[in-house]
């Protein structure tokens, strides 16, 4: 019977697929002014193991408590650095030696299940409204986009976040299946396949 995991079991799930983790993903984020954008992309990025978060330009205060609220306290599982600029930023990641993929519809673009997004690599967002600037785009190893189906033009910088870190962790998870592979051991036998 399939049911809702309890609080236990959520933390021996996540950490059987926090072991299988070994791509180190850090996000970059261009003048993100809205706070409650902000938190939610921060505890998305706290949920899918990302390590570092550089905020340039004009982007909200993680302290903020809109920030605060939608994290829900999950900024303590990551580090969020503010740059001076965009270029301290960039070189912030050259440092850390991550590929530098920016996620913008422009052209020359990839889409994303085909971008290279895997391994060792830090996802750059920019403003709600703008997107990532020209000189973001220029800094990036490679640019890709998310691909739309719908009559909707572009997605909430915080749901495009999601996405994309999504991705980067599925390509390092394909294949891949969590110790002991069921949820529920127990249970595994008398569920549907």
């Amino acid at each position: 019977m399939t049911r809702q995991l309890g609080p236990t079991e959520v933390k021996r799930l996540n950490r059987s697929w926090r072991k299988l983790t070994t791509g180190r993903v850090c996000l970059l984020l261009e003048s993100v002014s809205q706070p409650f954008n902000l938190g939610s992309i921060i505890r998305t990025a706290a949920a899918l193991g990302v390590e570092r978060v550089w905020l340039c330009g004009d982007c909200a205060d993680p302290g903020h408590p809109a920030a605060r609220k939608t994290a829900l306290g999950t900024g303590r599982f990551l580090t969020v650095d503010r740059a001076p600029s965009l270029a301290a930023a960039v070189a912030a990641v050259r440092q850390a030696a991550l590929r530098l993929v920016a996620v913008e519809q422009a052209a020359g673009a990839v889409p994303v299940h085909l971008a290279a997004v895997g391994g060792d690599v830090c996802l750059a967002l920019g403003n709600e409204d703008r997107g990532c600037s020209a000189a973001l785009l220029a800094a990036a190893d490679q640019v890709t986009y998310i691909p739309q189906a719908g009559r909707v033009g572009s997605l909430n910088v915080a749901a495009a976040a999601a996405i994309a870190l999504a991705e980067a962790r599925r390509r390092e998870w394909a294949g891949a299946e969590p110790a002991g592979g069921s949820v529920d051991n127990e249970t595994a036998d008398d569920e549907p396949v």
